[in-house]
């Protein structure tokens, strides 16, 4: 049959499933005409501007922005046109929030929820850093944890959302000494592991070269011993058989010591590489659902003491007080006697002396004596003798060895 006959209508077979030609066109139209068969509008590709329609098929090198108030996207150009001169609202419709230039930054995640959730977390986590040891327990611990993600849920659900934002700053302004205290910590513990990774990255620098350098000098040391042998072999002196035993003696003693110095110097290497906090009174409870409860109760750190060479032993006299002259003829004949004087000797030093032996049995007591006497059997006594002669029913008796 021609084509002409066709297009008039005339009796074609037609394939099984294709009865109801009329039922058969409608529903190709209306698939035609369906709304998910259209192409995606300008504001829903990814490509295209929803501020000024620009497309990256025509700018291969236009860039797109974010700003964490809204997370609206638009391109670098639309951008500086709009917030150069200053804050201005947002402009895709239907937001209007007050936007600043300088916090737009490139998109990190494909998914705006994700780099959403992303700020939003690390926003919470600046201010909520408590750490597992400031708490009793690890129930406490969890606790925390969970009060934590309540108030992260809340913000990114747009749940009370003013009111989670007031509690958490009053959080912050209660509890600055120690997020800062916390802050500081986590920037010594992040420089701690840079340092230590750093360092495990020069010592194995190090042990490839050193594995390196010794083959090297193995290697060298046994082509030379080849040549050694070859050399007395070829001069004829002595035995072959020696010669041989004895180049594989000194290339063993060369190596056994090149490989204790590099054993020797690894272990020195690996030496060298080898590295409680105060809390707010109120527990940083801005209201009842703040309140953090197992946390380590922390005192002060009592300020250091100065130095004492003598652990706190002193020259103070508790029951006199030493002047610097006594009026007595013999101490003032003393004074001026050459005989005396010669040697270096002071008055002074008599008198002190003299007044220390005067009052030094009153600071001893009688009662507390007689207390630790009759302790003296017990393990403070070294041995059976003391003990007797700390009881007082004997002396003890040394013989003089000498």
């Amino acid at each position: 049959m021609s084509r002409t006959a066709q297009r008039n209508g005339a009796n074609v077979p037609r394939r099984p499933g294709e009865e109801g030609g009329e039922l058969h066109a409608h529903l190709h139209t209306m698939r035609l005409s369906s709304p998910s068969s259209k192409a995606p509008t300008d504001a829903l590709s990814p490509d295209i501007c929803p501020v000024c329609k620009s497309s990256r098929y025509l700018n291969p090198n236009m860039r797109f922005l974010v700003n964490p108030e809204c997370y609206h996207k638009m391109c670098e150009s639309c951008v500086d046109r709009i917030f150069s001169q200053g804050p201005a609202p947002c402009p895709v419709a239907g937001c209007g929030r007050t936007l600043r230039k300088q916090r737009f930054r490139r998109q990190t995640f494909e998914d705006i929820e994700v780099e959403k959730e992303v700020d939003i977390r690390r926003k919470v986590a600046k201010v909520f850093n408590r750490r597992q040891d400031e708490f009793n327990s690890l129930l406490d611990y969890n606790n925390y944890l969970e009060e934590v993600e309540t108030v992260t849920f809340n913000l990114l659900n747009r749940i009370d959302v003013a009111d989670t934002e007031a509690k958490l700053a009053a959080y912050a302004s209660q509890n600055a000494d120690s997020i800062s205290r916390n802050v500081t910590l986590q920037t010594q513990e992040t420089a701690s592991l840079e340092a230590r990774e750093a360092s495990d990255k020069e010592q194995a620098r190090l042990r490839r070269e050193s594995a390196r350098r010794e083959e090297d000098e193995e290697r060298k040391e046994r082509e030379e011993g080849k040549q050694e042998i070859l050399d007395k072999l070829a001069k004829g002196d002595g035995n072959a058989e020696a010669i041989a035993r004895e180049s594989q003696r000194v290339v063993l003693k060369k190596s056994t010591a090149r490989r204790t110095a590099a054993e020797r110097q690894r272990q020195q290497q690996q030496s060298q590489a080898s590295d409680p906090f105060g809390n707010d009174p109120t527990n940083g409870a801005a209201d009842p659902g703040f309140f953090i409860k197992g946390l380590k109760p922390t005192t002060k750190a009592e300020p250091e003491k100065p130095y004492d060479a003598f652990g706190g032993i002193t020259d103070k006299k508790n029951f006199y007080v030493l002047q610097d002259y006594y009026e007595h003829p013999w101490l003032d004949s003393a004074r001026t006697d050459r005989q005396i004087t010669a040697g270096g000797y002071d008055v002074k030093e008599y008198y002190a002396r003299t007044l220390l032996e005067a009052f030094a049995g009153l600071g001893c007591f009688i009662e507390e004596e007689v207390a630790g006497r009759d302790m003296g059997s017990s393990a403070a006594v070294a041995t059976a003798g003391a003990a007797a002669v700390a009881a007082g029913e004997g002396d003890l008796k040394i013989d003089d060895a000498l």
